[in-house]
Parts: C-alpha cells; sequence; structure tokens
C-alpha cells in the first residue's frame, strides 16, 4: 500500500485506536494510538525543529494494519512516498537494534519510543498532528522535491 493522502494516513492512524481492545486480547501493546501519541509529543519536547523525527514516531503503528510482513518496513513502504525517503528510514531502522548505536535520530526515536510505553501524560489529540503531517507531506512530495 502505498499512501498519497495526509486524510488516507489519517485515516490509518485513527483505525490504530481500533486496536486497543483487540490487542488486550493479543498481547500486545494496549493502546497503539495513545503510544504512538506519546512518542510524537515527546519528540516534539526534546526536538522541536525536527518534524520528520516527530512524524517518524506518530506514524510507526499503522504497519499493523497493512498486509503481512515485519511492521516497520510495511509502514516505512506505505509512508516514503508521502512522507519522504527520511521518514521512511528512520520507522524502518527503528526496529533493528544495530542502527541505534550508530544513528542518533534513529537512537532518538527509539528512546522516545520506549519512554512513551511507560510515560502517563496527556499527549493531545490526533487531530493536533493534521498541519505537521501536512507540512512534511508537502515539503516532501514528489513535485517539489529537490535533491
Amino acid at each position: 500500500m502505498e499512501l498519497r493522502s495526509v486524510e488516507e494516513l489519517m485515516d490509518l492512524l485513527y483505525a490504530c485506536r481500533d486496536e486497543r481492545s483487540a490487542a488486550r486480547h493479543g498481547g500486545g501493546p494496549d493502546d497503539p494510538h495513545g503510544h504512538a501519541l506519546r512518542t510524537a509529543a515527546l519528540l516534539r519536547r526534546r526536538r522541536p525543529a525536527d518534524k520528520e523525527l516527530q512524524v517518524a514516531g506518530l506514524v510507526s503503528p499503522v504497519g499493523r494494519l497493512l498486509w503481512p510482513g515485519d511492521p516497520a518496513v510495511r509502514t516505512a513502504e506505505a509512508v516514503r512516498p508521502l512522507l519522504g525517503a527520511r521518514v521512511a528510514r528512520l520507522v524502518r531502522r527503528q526496529a533493528h537494534p544495530e542502527a541505534w548505536a550508530h544513528d542518533d535520530d534513529v537512537a532518538g526515536l527509539r528512546q522516545a519510543d520506549d519512554e512513551a510505553r511507560t510515560a502517563v501524560f496527556d499527549a493531545g489529540v490526533l487531530e493536533d498532528w493534521r498541519t505537521v503531517l501536512e507540512l512534511t507531506a508537502a515539503r516532501n512530495s514528489r513535485l517539489g522535491a529537490v535533491d
């Protein structure tokens, strides 16, 4: 699956809320939606100017809703056309411990991800992130990309 709009991505992120009850029965995390919001919020506090890093923390759970295979790879492939190569790389490498020591951004993402599992605070709502997602998508769109 290739995400073509922020609206499609928002729909997937909202669908992660519905995973909550299914995850409880399967032994997975209780709230992937809340976990993603907390991860992104922690990254916003630590690296306020790095929107791509924040977005990588926000989108990481969507891979569980897509086709079979490694969720990190599925997420990376789905968001690359919309959010760019860096977000895709961060999401993909976050799942691989060997990358944590060699990439400060991945290590920061992983640290926020781990902390968000136990942190208790109001991380806001998904709609708070729409503008950040739109700005990241616009910056990384195929038509506007300059490398």
